[in-house]
């Protein structure tokens, strides 16, 4: 290995890797310091997560496993045995990967950091009550709680019903043209048609002109009469069959929409049928508890003037504003003026919603939030150590630039970068010893200024003794580390090689490294020709969490990037307010990103990734204020390009998403071996029956239940992990069975598909985007979210451009080396060239730099952003003395400028 350091032959303070065969690495032996910040370095698929992850980690993790009961031991989602001969000097390790937050209501920023347990202790232990309410425990203070929930919402905050407006958007339509929306399609609802016919309704009579009384018992009964059917039958056929005493089609059962709706949401184990259902429910706070979740009795309680409902809804900075004065010890005031303010104006309606109910109902109003509670010299003692501990756990978040989020924040409205730091606060909360970090990307959906906290917290977890293992493709992380170590050269079957192994400075003279040429500045990146606006799609009068009446202008036909620190709202603009709004104008419903997890509430339009403050809404989107003007003309389509996964199970992978794999099954099936045995393309897809292996059914694995042991998939004894029966493996294409395509990287099969145009082309744009070294059968639950993104990229640039498309896109850039990156702009200059618009939520400099036009949001986060500091092109912005991102598009420009 090149450039290895020169050190003593007792390797004291390194952990010595040999022999690591894991994913694409090849035989690598490397040594790495300990009580270090190391940063693995490498083009993306390289093989750097495979030594961190698959190999430093996964082994520390098997060491530590063994040493666990091993009854605990299958309780526990273990990861495999890593392929490396040896491993030594390795602590324990604790790893922060990326992933995004639970599918679950229920769990906030609070809950994941367990600051909320410290909330709840505060008000038992130390919360003023009101006369003659016993003392409550801190169970009583959780919604998820049956002593803490609210009995009305059950501790969801909202309750939840369908509405007429909701189950029939267009009442001009007949029951016969599908007026009842909400009601099921195909077989099932020509059912209900046909039972209302039995019934004596006419359902060719438009909805609006149905008597009120029929509308309600359509939608609203819980009536189930069970009747004859005569399918397809009119009223009068109807009449005249049942005189008639015609045997009918079947006897069918009626159900009111809403208890179709109702009960599907409550019973279904399928998420897309609860997605389907839950458009139709509508949400409205809790008229018990104003949407706080809590009963009564709790809500009740006040701390600084301020129920446990609106603590935890200030944004953690003025929390700590508020805990200060108390860890000190000093009087409560209640809450600052910076806290009042950070208070939602729904959060205020709910006070006062609350302040009034109480007034009626003759119980002693809540609290004003300015009075000043008398405690008790024991409450004051308690309060003032557990807030001592609330302050430094909240500022360990702050520092880590999320002071924007609040406790009530849920999880699913995090970024994977968000949720990553706060456990990295949790992590710096525990004073750990001795351990080895292991962080995928940590800067990954954050503003310089804000990497700037993090590196910070970083060298405090090191020189508190540990050691820091990071994959990342920063340039400053990277110029911050102790050492680096290079993985490549390029991906998939081109890398799998140390190239590197030490400080910073050392990787200039290795040739090979990719990374060596931006750490350097020793590459030119081009510099665009920046093109100018000729007509504008303009946004005003947006108002959305921390929106507050913002006016913003994107130019058509060109490429612009929204930037902005980490909470300053530039989801809340883009993601929400301008995907929104072109919906609307163009007729069709939201975009919505693709979801792994199951609902638990209906969906909203959830806070965006950096949205301040905002919690996950259930049931009723909160609405978008603002109106869509300019040239709307020129756009004539919406393409929204996430990050969420492109499937949930291994059946999904690259060749079906991208449709590529159609194209491969057709010149399969037009073999002369295969029209011979009459085989279609169907017979050559792992899904279908007739062609897949039955024994592992086209999974090409099966799990061996090892009972004490972590479950082993093992490649299926049947097809050898082919995924197909010997029948269809017989079939080749070119020398090639159906299998042995499926297990060719994206590269190779540009090769082998050269002279099929209707295979060649998406593949050549999957290599174009950089995505060369995945495999086609390359299973989604294995991709990353960068990687996932690039392949929807891809398939859409696959696609015929005829021009007029708005793209919107979130942060592209994440988990991509500068190399990478710079495809990337290629292939969007390439949708802008082709007559299209393409709107970037990013972070990446030299990507904002590379912009035809830059919109940057701030200057601050929460309360201190949502406003546009700065608008026009990048040599302009870099001159905005108000701007926080200013000073790095300076610095990235200056470079671009002396390069050229």
């Amino acid at each position: 290995m090149p450039n290895q350091s020169k050190r003593a032959n007792n390797h004291d303070g390194f952990v010595l890797v040999r022999g690591a065969r894991e994913h694409n690495l090849k035989n690598v032996d490397v040594e790495i310091p300990r009580n270090a910040i190391v940063v693995f370095t490498g083009v993306s698929g390289s093989g750097k997560s495979s030594l961190a992850f698959g190999t430093i980690y996964a082994e520390a993790q098997r060491r530590y496993f063994e040493s666990v009961a091993p009854y605990a031991r299958r309780l526990i989602d273990q990861v495999g045995v890593p392929q490396v001969d040896a491993i030594e000097g390795l602590p324990p390790a604790v790893a922060l990967q990326q992933q995004r937050g639970t599918p679950t209501a229920r769990s906030s920023v609070g809950s994941v950091t367990t600051i909320s347990s410290l909330v709840r202790m505060l008000y038992s232990r130390a919360g003023t009550y009101p006369l003659r309410q016993p003392m409550l425990y801190a169970e009583d203070f959780s919604p998820n709680t049956p002593q803490g929930a609210c009995p009305h919402c059950h501790g969801l905050g909202r309750i939840y019903e369908v509405t007429e407006a909701s189950m029939v958007p267009d009442d001009s339509l007949t029951l016969r043209e599908r007026a009842v929306a909400a009601w099921p399609s195909a077989w099932q609802g020509q059912n209900l048609r046909d039972i209302l016919t039995t019934l004596g309704h006419d359902i060719d009579v438009p909805w609006r002109d149905l008597p009120r009384k029929t509308r309600d018992w359509i939608l609203f009964t819980d009536e189930q009469p069970t009747v004859p059917v005569y399918a397809g039958f009119t009223m009068e056929e109807v009449r005249r069959a049942r005189r008639a005493k015609q045997q009918p089609s079947y006897m069918g059962t009626f159900t009111g929409a809403r208890r179709y709706v109702m009960q599907t949401f409550a019973t279904s184990q399928s998420a897309m049928m609860k997605r389907k259902v839950a458009q139709f429910m509508v949400g409205t706070p809790c008229p018990v508890c104003h949407g706080k979740r809590l009963k009564p009795e709790a809500l009740s309680v006040t701390f600084c003037g301020l129920d446990i409902g609106d603590l935890t809804h200030l944004s953690l900075s003025a929390l700590a504003d508020v805990l200060g004065p108390v860890a000190k010890g000093l009087p409560s005031i209640g809450p600052s003026e910076s806290a009042s303010a950070s208070l939602s104006k729904a959060a205020r309606m709910r006070a006062a919603a609350q302040r009034e109910a109480a007034g009626a109902s003759g119980h002693a109003s809540a609290p004003d939030i300015r009075r000043t509670p008398n405690l008790s010299a024991e409450k004051q003692l308690a309060a003032q150590r557990i807030a001592q501990e609330l302050l430094a756990r909240v500022r360990a978040l702050t520092d880590l630039g999320l002071g924007y989020l609040s406790l009530d924040r849920a999880t699913p409205t995090l970024s994977p970068g968000e949720l990553q730091r706060l456990r990295l606060a949790t992590q710096l909360a525990s004073q750990l010893f001795g351990v080895v970090y292991v962080l995928d990307e940590p800067s990954a959906g954050l503003h310089p200024a804000d990497s700037e906290s993090l590196l910070t917290a970083l060298e405090r977890l090191k020189a508190a003794g540990n050691s820091i293992f990071v994959v990342e493709h920063d340039i400053a992380t990277m110029r911050r580390a102790d050492w680096l170590v290079d993985v490549g050269p390029a991906a998939g079957e081109q890398g799998g090689q140390v190239l590197y192994s030490g400080p910073p400075q050392g990787l200039a003279g290795v040739l090979q490294s990719q990374t060596r040429r931006y750490l350097f500045a020793d590459v030119a990146r081009d510099r665009r020709v920046q093109r100018t606006p000729q007509a504008w799609l303009t946004l005003e009068g947006v108002h959305r969490h921390n929106l507050r009446g913002v006016d913003a202008a994107f130019p058509i036909g060109c490429l612009t990037a929204v930037t902005g620190v980490s909470g300053s709202g530039k989801s809340s603009l883009v993601s929400q307010a301008l995907l929104e709004l072109v919906s609307a104008h163009l007729g069709q419903p939201m975009p919505a990103p693709e979801d792994g997890g199951m609902p638990e509430g209906p969906p909203d339009a959830a806070a965006g990734d950096d949205d301040p403050g905002a919690t996950l809404e259930l049931g009723g989107a909160i609405p978008i204020v603002g109106r869509l003007g300019g040239a709307t003309d020129q756009v004539r389509r919406l393409v929204r390009v996430d990050q969420k996964p492109i499937g949930r199970t291994p059946r999904s992978n690259l060749a079906t998403y991208t449709g590529l794999f159609d194209a491969v099954r057709k010149l399969f099936a037009a073999t002369p071996a295969a029209r011979k045995k009459r085989y279609d393309a169907g017979r050559f897809s792992f899904n279908v029956a007739k062609g897949r292996c039955p024994t592992c059914e086209g999974e090409g694995f099966v799990s061996v239940e090892l009972l004490f042991l972590p479950s082993v998939y093992a490649p299926c004894l049947t097809c050898h992990g082919t995924r197909y029966n010997p029948q269809t493996l017989a079939i080749t294409w070119n020398g090639l069975s159906i299998a042995d395509v499926l297990a060719l990287t994206v590269d190779a099969a540009c090769e082998t598909f050269v002279d099929e145009p209707s295979v060649f082309r998406s593949l050549q744009v999957l290599r174009d985007i950089g995505l060369g070294y995945l495999r086609l059968g390359q299973p989604a639950t294995e991709l990353s979210g960068g990687e996932a993104q690039r392949i929807k990229l891809a398939t859409e640039l696959q696609r015929t451009q005829r021009g007029h498309t708005l793209y919107v896109l979130d942060e592209p850039t994440t988990g991509l080396h500068p190399a990478d990156v710079d495809r990337l702009l290629s292939q969007l200059d390439a949708l802008v060239q082709s007559g299209n618009t393409v709107v970037v939520v990013e972070h990446d400099m030299h990507f904002v730099a590379s912009s035809d036009w830059v919109i940057d949001i701030g200057p601050g986060a929460g309360a201190q952003g949502g406003r546009i500091v700065a608008s026009g092109t990048s040599a302009e912005v870099a001159l905005c003395a108000e701007s926080r991102t200013a000073a790095y598009l300076k610095a990235v420009l200056g470079v671009i400028t002396t390069e050229a």
